[in-house]
């Protein structure tokens, strides 16, 4: 039995990649989906939000010295072709799944409505919410944390390269203990970057509980929505 109903899960855009330098890693994308297939086969609700630093980081270099409100809308647009991908690659997997962008690109996807993303996950469909908040200065952190609150999903599962959260860095510490549970407040105290500023804040105020776990590990997304001691659970 699942532990969740509904959950938002929030991938990196660099997860995409795979070993590759940037781009879409196609066996990654496939094998990520397939986990997501899984838990959608086990009745669980899912909304996904993605990021763009796998296509973003490959033009950059060119955005040095760019004004930042451009560079993020650029970064945003990333995270649609993202979104994209992912939508098709779910289709070719058997599932149905709806692209809904903050910022209007009728042609491409639909425009993100409220209830109407609520209708579709109702419906057994995955929404794949793309182009960020639609608002530059804000992360694709904060978009997770703020559709998860939005549609009343019960947990934010971000989806990292390290299966939770710390005491230091595992790479360089190998002493580093994986936290299991640990609270809003202890994670502050204790400088754990668990997510960007506003998006922790947004969860915290919203006792939203946030999830870190490992993309990367076969079966942990499903471990975790069974609610077995997967990844680090941060609560209130």
């Amino acid at each position: 039995m699942p532990a969740y109903k509904r959950i938002l899960l929030k991938l990196s855009g660099e997860a995409l990649m795979g070993d590759d330098a940037y781009g879409i890693n196609r066996a990654t994308i496939v094998r990520m989906v397939q986990e997501v297939r899984e838990v959608t086969q086990m009745g669980v609700e899912v909304a996904v939000v993605i990021g763009g630093g796998n296509i973003f980081r490959g033009v950059a270099g060119g955005s040095v010295g760019m004004d930042r409100a451009t560079a993020d809308y650029m970064g945003m647009l990333a995270t649609v072709m993202n979104s994209l991908a992912l939508a098709d690659t779910m289709r070719q997997e058997g599932m149905t799944a709806r692209v809904m962008s903050a910022i209007a690109i009728e042609q491409v996807v639909e425009p993100y409505v409220r209830p109407k993303a609520l209708q579709y996950l109702e419906e057994g469909k995955v929404v794949v919410f793309a182009a960020g908040t639609g608002n530059p200065f804000f992360t694709t952190d904060t978009a997770a944390a703020l559709r998860g609150a939005e549609i009343g999903a019960e947990i934010v599962l971000k989806a990292t390269k390290v299966d939770g959260v710390y005491t230091a860095d595992p790479k360089k510490d190998p002493e580093a203990k994986r936290y299991a549970r640990i609270s809003f407040d202890e994670a502050i105290t204790r400088n754990l970057q668990v997510m960007d500023g506003a998006a922790f804040a947004l969860c915290r105020d919203q006792k939203l509980p946030i999830k870190v776990f490992s993309i990367f590990k076969a079966g942990a997304l499903k471990r975790v929505v069974q609610g077995e001691d997967e990844g680090t659970l941060v609560h209130v």
